[in-house]
This record gives structure tokens, sequence and C-alpha cells, in this order.
């Protein structure tokens, strides 16, 4: 089977394909079909506005009405479209939720910080980790930071703040947040627990990319550390130009990267394990097991 899943954030707007091999109810694993991502800054306007422009309204009716000539031609059995931070908190967000469903037939789901966590979390199943070990999932976004707190292999809770690389970038970040998270994390009575880091979200993606680590193993906070220091010593173009940063990464990955590393200063977690996944993978990862495996 083939499924596709819409991430419609608040720094870019993603497809992702992906076909479903089945060896048994216990062994199974996804081939990737493509990765379509537009740059459609939805952030930029409702961080600052409160509301989605017509601008980039018909930038999103074109990118919607292009994936779904992309899954058409690759035959995509299931698919599923989620609006994330922006579309949440945009007061025009139910005019633009109808607006989609007319001119593109997508029926986009706009869901919570909550179950925007959740399905970020689902991918932890996916990935090959020490089941005794403790980790902290972090998934950074343009205008959320979605957090999963992972003891003896099972979820003990989860929660989305307002903080996020384009809301940092508009200054729309509460001074509290940081109190907020510390709040969170006393309540978990965890403080004195070791853990490890796992990051999803693009601008980890890139930074892994940038850190030369060996593929598949985990970033130390040194090298985080590094990687921010090496990308802050470039502009704004020269990060395009020298590093090979797309436009709309180049301004956010420093922000975002600072967000992951605070966030493991605060759980004292000295390494990240980047595995590549995010929103979309974990849409991708329900719709399979609604479909082919329960």
């Amino acid at each position: 089977m083939k499924y596709a899943a819409i991430d419609i954030g608040s720094n870019a707007v993603r497809l992702l394909i992906l076909e479903s091999k089945i060896i048994s109810n216990d062994d199974f694993y996804f081939n990737k079909i493509g990765l379509t991502r537009v740059p459609i800054r939805l952030g930029d306007d409702v961080f600052i506005e409160k509301t989605i422009s017509l601008k980039n309204l018909s930038k999103l009716t074109k990118a919607l009405n292009a994936f779904k000539l992309i899954m058409e031609i690759n035959e995509v059995d299931f698919f599923r479209a989620c609006a994330t931070s922006a579309m949440r908190e945009a007061e025009n967000s139910l005019e633009i939720k109808k607006h989609l469903q007319l001119k593109t037939g997508f029926n986009v789901e706009i869901i919570s910080g909550k179950e925007e966590a959740d399905i970020i979390f689902s991918n932890f199943h996916l990935t090959k980790l020490n089941p005794k070990d403790n980790y902290i999932y972090i998934d950074v976004g343009g205008g959320s930071t979605e957090l999963s707190i992972i003891k003896n292999n099972k979820k003990i809770d989860s929660k989305s703040f307002k903080i996020g690389s384009v809301r940092l970038l508009k200054n729309k970040v509460s001074d509290k947040i940081w109190s907020t998270i510390n709040n969170w994390i006393e309540q978990q009575n965890v403080l004195n627990e070791k853990f490890t880091a796992i990051g999803t979200g693009g601008s980890i993606n890139k930074i892994y990319n940038l850190s030369n680590n060996s593929i598949g193993k985990p970033l130390s906070l040194i090298d985080l550390n590094k990687v921010l220091t090496l990308i802050s010593s470039y502009d704004y173009e020269d990060r395009i130009k020298i590093l090979g940063l797309k436009p709309d990464r180049a301004d956010v990955i420093v922000p975002s990267g600072g967000i992951y590393r605070e966030v493991m200063q605060l759980f004292k977690a000295q390494q990240i394990i980047v595995p590549k996944v995010g929103l979309a993978n974990g849409i991708i990862y329900n719709l399979f097991l609604e479909n082919e495996i329960n």
C-alpha cells in the first residue's frame, strides 16, 4: 500500500509518500517514494497579524492541488492532511479550511498541540532504541515545540509549547515560556534522572548533516554547540551560498538549534539521536496501523 501525509506547518508545507512492506505483523518497513516541500511561511502571517493572508492562502491552495496530482501519479491508497501551530492560532482558520475543501477537495484537519505531540511520538516505535533508557523526544517546528518524556519504553507525558523558530524570529515568544517548560519538567519528577534526547524537525536534520557525524551515530551536545557556532559565524547570504542552506532554513536554523540545546540542558542530556522522521512519518504510521495491521 502507498500512503501520503500532508503537513501544513508554520514554516513550510510538506507532502511525504511512503510504501509499506509487510513481512509479518511485527516485521514491516516503509520505502520512501518521495518528499515535496514548499516554503510557505504561514507563521509570518499568523504570529504578527493573527490571520492567514490571501497571498499565502493562494500559495497554499496551489501547493495542495499540486500535491493532489503527485498523489494521483503515485497511486496513493490512503492519505491524511494535517495543519499545526499557525492554522491552530489563525483567527480565520475555519474560513481557510472551508476554502481548501472547496478548491482542493482536501479535508484539512487542524490538530491540537497534544495530538501533534502524540503523532510525532508514535515514530518512537520505529526507532531501534534501548527500551531501558530514558528519552526526551523533541520536535521543533516554526510555531511550536512538542516534548515527550519516555521511560521504560512508555510515554510518561507529552506537551506542546508555544515556542518555535518562526515565532522566535518574530519576537512572539512569551518571556515566561522557559519557566513554563521548567514547571512541566518538575511535575514529572525526572530532574535527577539521566536522559538521551531524540530530535526531529528540519533544522536538527540539517544540523546533523553539517556535523559530519557518522550515519546513525548520536550527536553530542558539544558537537551541537560547535555546529551552531559555525552557522552563527556566517550571515544569512553565506549560510545559503557556503553552507548550502535553503533560504527558509537559513534564518530559522540557529533559533531552532537553540531550542534543542536548551531542552537537552534541562534534561541533562549529553547527546541527541536524530532519526530524521517527523509529523508526516507519524501520520503515515498511524494510517498504516489502521488499514493494514489492525
